[in-house]
């Protein structure tokens, strides 16, 4: 396969097949995807790789704590705090794109939220990557791990799998940390589903467009 055959055909999957991804095929992965760029080659990146009961367990203790009124506290911002166009715009439409499909109603609060929590169980991904940095790191090392698991994604692309990279799962860090076994010197940088897709489900129907490139490029003489 082609790199530009997989970077077009890698998209963000929220249901999977009930099927099992052997360690050797995301241990391929991971072989290939630590070939990544990084700042003085620091390589800051930490994976823990959660299958079945490890899995599940962080994934009801994230529903309990959400259904409880827990608010999530990511280690870093993430989004801006004052939105502007054009991102503002583009972060509306994704979310109507992904409700309209599954027919979920604004005033639907009850299934919003239902939705919301299939981020916590990963959409039933078989597989569950989070991914911690040492917090001494500073920016430039999310930068790298951008590239890392860009590379994830693209090498399970080869291997016929699917993935979804979730900022969702960084919102409740201690949980993540404490399960794991991680001290307090790592944050966490977010998280990745990985399995088979649903080709059949609803939600897998619909991609988010992409700017032209003439939109958000200048070439200099």
């Amino acid at each position: 396969m082609k790199v530009s055959e997989a970077l077009k055909q890698r998209k963000s999957v929220r249901a999977y097949l009930d099927k099992p991804v052997p360690q050797e095929v995301i241990t391929r992965i991971l072989n290939a995807a630590r070939c990544a760029p990084s700042g003085t080659n620091t390589q800051p990146w930490e994976v823990a790789v959660t299958t079945g009961k490890t899995r599940g367990e962080i994934a009801n203790k994230m529903v309990a704590t959400f259904r409880a009124g827990g608010k999530g506290h990511m280690a870093y911002n993430y989004y801006p705090t004052e939105w502007k166009a054009p991102f503002k715009p583009r972060r509306v439409a994704c979310g109507l794109q992904l409700y309209s499909t599954l027919g979920i109603k604004k005033e639907d609060t009850a299934r919003r939220a239902e939705q919301w929590e299939a981020n916590y169980h990963s959409f039933g991904a078989p597989v569950v990557m989070y991914f911690l940095m040492d917090k001494i790191m500073e920016t430039g090392s999310f930068m790298d791990y951008g590239m890392f698991i860009q590379s994830i994604m693209l090498a399970a692309v080869e291997e016929g799998l699917a993935t979804c990279p979730q900022a969702a799962l960084a919102e409740y860090p201690d949980i993540v940390k404490q399960t794991l076994g991680y001290d307090d010197n790592y944050i966490v940088v977010c998280g990745l589903a990985l399995g088979y897709e649903d080709t059949s489900a609803l939600i897998n129907s619909y991609r988010t467009p992409r700017e032209e490139v003439a939109t958000f490029t200048r070439f200099f003489d």
